[in-house]
């Protein structure tokens, strides 16, 4: 079946990226009652960045002053510090001199709470039986992150390992995995437009979808090659498995 549809890398990586985020959005929206009450439990826009930055967070590392840029590198940097000390202030977040940031007790609570309702929602979204979507991919994906790190940027190792104590759903670990695959892609998307001279806010400004522009077609071109090389771990028949199966998550 493979040998009738293009699946090299660069292809499959432009194929892949809009299925990866179509079901990592979906995982995300799932709860999205539960998940409004428990973001105001806390504070409401006091969580800030929490969600964004569970991975990091929950295992304990700190992000640096650098590193939140990389990860908000299209959003303004006043705006970012104002997100970061609201945070800060509701006692979510502590700050280091040096502007490195670490999930408090309190914010550790948070994300304590935010994966066990992922795990609630998920569980009874997307199942998690033995020899389903969410297994094979769960283990398709873990390959792929395992060859990303030689390609990766400054916002990967920021998110990079995903979250996985002990215990996780396989629902969340999926979930969780794609998020960390995303910013893959993110990464090379940036290392795209900077080689080709535009700035991030040039790339906000840019039409998007049937209105590219030749530039901004090259810039994606570029993106899908530099988000390749991971792939090439997986046979052309896994490819179009981990295609099918991103398409069968409710």
């Amino acid at each position: 079946m493979t040998n009738a549809v293009d699946l090299a890398p660069p292809r499959f990586a432009a194929l892949v990226g809009p299925a990866v985020t179509r079901a990592f959005t979906a995982g995300m929206h799932a709860g999205r009652t539960e998940g409004r009450e428990l973001v105001l439990s806390y504070g409401g826009q006091a969580v800030g960045y929490l969600i964004d930055l569970r991975n990091p967070l929950a295992a304990g590392r700190s992000v640096s002053r650098d590193g939140l840029a990389a990860v908000y590198r299209y959003a303004d940097p006043g705006e970012v510090d104002e997100t970061v000390q609201r945070s800060v202030d509701h006692g979510l977040l502590s700050r280091a001199p040096a502007g490195e940031i670490t999930a408090t007790e309190r914010g550790q609570a948070f994300l304590r709470d935010l994966f066990a309702l992922h795990a609630r929602v998920l569980t009874e979204r997307w199942g998690q039986e033995q020899n389903g979507p969410v297994e094979r991919l769960n283990t398709l994906v873990a390959r792929i992150l395992a060859q990303a790190t030689a390609t990766s940027g400054d916002a990967w190792a920021v998110h990079a390992p995903p979250y996985e104590p002990r215990g996780t759903p396989s629902p969340v670990l999926l979930l969780n995995r794609l998020s960390t695959l995303r910013i893959h892609r993110a990464d090379a998307h940036a290392a795209a437009w900077q080689r080709a001279g535009l700035s991030a806010a040039e790339m906000v400004a840019m039409p998007w979808g049937s209105t590219w522009s030749p530039r901004r077609q090259a810039v994606e071109d570029e993106t899908n090659r530099r988000a390749a090389s991971p792939y090439a771990v997986l046979t052309p028949d896994e490819r179009l498995t981990m295609l099918a199966d991103l398409a069968m998550l409710p």
